[in-house]
């Protein structure tokens, strides 16, 4: 996409007709590989994503989002898994574990920094209570969290047990609702409103799948074009440079721990092609897991996969802004992306 083409599709953003495009709506294509039929992370046959939203008075912008792997039972039905990090400074529950034994066995869920406890608790009650999970007394649930305290009342610490209940009873497959949904209600994303976003690729035959929690600093590129020189600026002003970005990665390539540990690192080369900052008070995490069958992927082999996730995790993060709308809470207002240029 070239810087004309560019600009033109972000003036479209200043029109007020609702909803507001994403991505490849709005003629944005990231990277030469096909997006599967939703471009988004449920592309990947199971996987389910859900959220509950809180807005309360003026100051309470946050929620819960959970993404599950295919079946009924996840703790029964074990996937390989495995946790890059980028920069640690973050609150992801569950994360030694899959990195030891190469596996998830729950639900993931994002959350704001200062609820990761309460609502891995409710995960753990809600694994228990699963039929055939009787007799189980050990359960390993990921959490994972950005700080959305900019617009939300985050020492409310108001996330709990009904709201991850209720994430988890929306869990659905097709579409994904973006932007100020769930655990991106109160995120701000390179000095923009950010949100919740997805997208997926299509490679070699296997789909790879991204969901992205955008709350992260930088100056923000589309397709490798920088916002002009006046609306850097502003949005460098805005951002504080901290934040963070949780990065979660599915596909039903058959992958092992140690590909997926692979595939995973790869996605932040999206995030800095978006323009992410990566200072120390970001917290920079990227869960995958796989669902396929079949001798694991190895080698050359996985070259496609790895520009997959770059690609599906550059444009998860724009539609994360794209679809996000201006939002005021907590005394603070942020804009969406943009106004006008």
């Amino acid at each position: 996409m070239g810087t004309i083409s560019a600009l033109l599709v972000l003036t479209m953003l200043a029109s007020p007709q609702e909803p507001r495009p994403r991505a490849r709506e709005a003629g944005i294509t990231i990277g030469a590989l096909p997006a599967g039929p939703h471009d988004a992370i449920t592309d990947v046959p199971g996987v389910r994503v859900g959220h509950a939203t809180l807005v309360e008075g003026g100051n309470v912008r946050t929620g819960v989002t959970v993404v599950l792997p295919p079946g009924e039972n996840p703790f029964r039905a074990k996937v390989p898994a495995a946790i890059a990090v980028q920069n640690g400074f973050g609150k992801l529950i569950g994360a030694t574990q899959v990195r030891e034994l190469g596996t998830l066995e729950s639900p993931i869920a994002l959350t704001n920094t200062l609820s990761v406890w309460r609502v891995a608790d409710a995960l753990a009650g809600w694994v228990l209570e699963l039929p055939g999970n009787e007799g189980v007394r050990s359960v390993n649930v990921v959490v994972g969290e950005t700080n959305d305290g900019m617009l939300n009342d985050i020492r409310a610490r108001r996330v709990g047990e009904a709201h991850v209940r209720q994430a988890l009873a929306a869990a659905r497959g097709g579409p994904v609702e973006e932007g100020c949904v769930g655990a991106g209600t109160g995120t701000v994303c390179l000095g923009w409103k950010g949100g919740i976003g997805t997208a997926s690729r299509v490679a070699t035959g296997h789909t790879v799948g991204v969901l992205v929690q955008s709350n992260f600093g930088g100056a923000l590129r589309i397709d490798g074009v920088r916002l002009p020189p006046r609306a850097a600026a502003e949005t460098r002003a805005a951002d504080k440079e901290e934040g963070s970005c949780m990065i979660v990665i599915a596909t039903n390539a058959p992958l092992d721990a140690r590909a997926l540990e692979r595939l995973a690192t790869r996605a932040f080369a999206g995030m800095a092609r978006i323009g992410a900052s990566f200072s120390n008070g970001s917290g920079d995490y990227a869960i995958a897991f796989s669902t396929g069958q079949g001798t694991p992927i190895q080698g050359d082999a996985l070259s496609p996969l790895f520009m997959a996730v770059a690609d599906a995790t550059e444009t998860a993060i724009l539609n994360s802004l794209l679809r996000a709308t201006t939002t005021t809470a907590n005394g603070r207002t942020v804009q969406a992306l943009p106004k006008r240029l």
